[in-house]
């Protein structure tokens, strides 16, 4: 009888636990809380990477050079499907930027991230809408970078808005329903070099070796100019904006050479030779829809002055060598940053 019963026992146990895993599929578990889709890096920021100009598959561009978009995407959560139409609201939000500053950087002001949405380089409208049936819905943000200065370091900062007469609610845990989006705007020229091959020198004194950077970053200037910072001064220095080398490429999409230039004449730039640039693309050979596209700059050889780092001296420096660039490309995917593999 004991075993008739125990039997009974377990029976209804396996009923009652079949009958709760039913419900998981039919029963929403969480809450439909919406939410960006910008997770954050170790700085505090989601890099977002954009093209300088967004182009069609012809290679037109859409709107004109400089200009741009990208669609952030906003999520329901939830276990079971939206069901209802939900118009979300986003605003510009430069009190949690202010709170990132502080926090990143307290009295380093000259280290802020520079608030993009104060400015005229950006728009998106004020709601957006998730229909009835979707889980997703994009916030369509548009960018307009024609001189734009990216020795800055520009981020956007939205927010979900929440209000009691709307039908929805922003996520409630921490940075969901926020976004510190670091733009970043690239052309076919951007990006970041190996230096390895580039050396720096303190003229006349070249017999006691070069200083190397591993990475030397080029930021867009226009569709077909970028700048690098002098020698091995990177973002963390504070005066970065003083130090800009700039490229013009011209040439078509297999080379061509190179027109090195600075505007500030602090530096005493001296351009000893006339660069020149080649890029290089082949297929992979384990992922066959992967392009790797190589762009070599050979025959850098200029001359600066680093007029700050030592108050009331110069140091004069010679930088010659080589930079390569490498963009791995998945030909799959045809909007081109999305099919960068960052």
């Amino acid at each position: 009888m004991k075993k008739i019963y125990t039997s009974i026992v377990l029976a209804l146990m396996a009923m009652l636990i079949c009958t709760s895993c039913n419900d998981e599929w039919t029963e929403e578990q969480f809450e439909h809380y919406i939410a960006f889709s910008s997770p954050l890096d170790s700085k505090g920021v989601t890099v977002l990477y954009v093209p300088y100009s967004r182009k069609d598959s012809d290679g037109n561009f859409r709107i004109g050079e400089g200009r741009s978009n990208y669609e952030l995407p906003m999520i329901v959560s939830g276990s079971t499907t939206n069901e209802q139409k939900i118009t979300v609201h986003v605003a510009h939000d430069p009190d949690t930027l202010n709170v990132l500053n502080v926090e990143r950087y307290q009295s380093r002001t000259d280290l802020f991230y520079q608030d993009m949405g104060q400015g005229s380089y950006v728009s998106f409208p004020e709601t957006t809408v998730i229909e009835s049936g979707e889980d997703v819905g994009l916030l369509d943000i548009s960018f307009d970078f024609r001189g734009i200065d990216m020795s800055k370091k520009w981020v956007l900062p939205l927010t979900i808005v929440d209000n009691p007469s709307y039908n929805y609610q922003s996520n409630p845990r921490k940075n969901y329903a926020k976004a510190l989006l670091r733009v970043m705007p690239f052309n076919s020229y951007s990006g970041n070099y190996s230096g390895t091959a580039l050396l720096n020198y303190i003229k006349g004194d070249e017999g006691n070796g070069a200083i190397l950077a591993n990475t030397i970053t080029g930021y867009v200037v226009d569709e077909n100019t970028i700048f690098f910072y002098a020698g091995t001064i990177n973002e963390d220095r504070t005066d970065r904006a003083n130090y800009k080398i700039y490229a013009e490429f011209s040439g078509g999409t297999t080379g061509g050479v190179i027109r090195f230039y600075a505007d500030n004449a602090n530096l005493a730039f001296v351009n000893n030779k006339e660069a020149s640039y080649r890029i290089i693309e082949e297929m992979d050979a384990v992922r066959p829809y992967l392009m790797r596209r190589y762009i070599i700059i050979n025959n850098i050889d200029y001359e600066y002055t680093d007029y700050t780092s030592v108050p009331g001296s110069s140091i004069v420096y010679s930088v010659k060598g080589s930079l390569t660039l490498e963009r791995d490309i998945n030909t799959q995917i045809p909007d081109e940053d999305q099919a960068i593999e960052w």
